[in-house]
């Protein structure tokens, strides 16, 4: 598969990307903002939560229903839960 032809199957399961780093950095921003709360939580938590906020951006711009995006932020979140162990 191009290069070509993979980005615009994804865009129709993901949105555009243009749309999906506005939602993302949005999210993102949001979080980073809080303070102290996002500055001191471990790099897994972190991380977990930028990429749910991807995801949550696939969601809000490409299909609600595609059922990957909702396993990938339920994945993300079990990484999360279990770096708290």
């Amino acid at each position: 598969m191009t290069t070509e032809a993979l980005l615009n199957e994804r865009g129709k399961t993901h949105g555009s990307f243009a749309m999906n780093a506005h939602f993302s950095q949005a999210l993102k921003s949001i979080m980073q903002s809080d303070g102290a709360g996002y500055a001191t939580m471990k790099a897994e938590h972190r991380e977990a939560l930028d990429q749910i906020a991807l995801k949550l951006s696939r969601i809000l711009s490409g299909q609600a229903n595609f059922k990957d995006h909702w396993d990938d932020v339920a994945g993300y979140a079990k990484l999360a839960s279990d770096a708290c162990k």
